[in-house]
């Protein structure tokens, strides 16, 4: 089953919708039948692109975990008793 990008013309809205058999589609938006079928680019997944990825991510969690911790110690001081 396709999944196909679309831009509808009446209000520029831009989406990704599963289309079963010769259904028409309509805007998620205003749900005019008016569409251009966008040209949908390949999702490409390399060796170098999702190391860059999984590292981004180990970054972006240490981050939030040390301020996580941060505000628990500060929630703890605050809360004495």
């Amino acid at each position: 089953m396709p999944i196909y990008e679309y831009r509808c013309r009446g209000c520029m809205h831009e989406f990704e919708l599963l289309v079963l058999g010769r259904r028409t589609p309509a805007c998620t938006s205003c749900e005019s039948e008016d569409l251009e079928k966008l040209i949908s680019l390949p999702r490409v997944h390399s060796e170098s692109r999702k190391g860059r990825s999984l590292a981004a991510a180990k970054k972006r969690d240490a981050t939030l975990g040390s301020e996580r911790m941060r505000a628990q110690r500060e929630y703890e001081l605050s809360h004495n008793d």
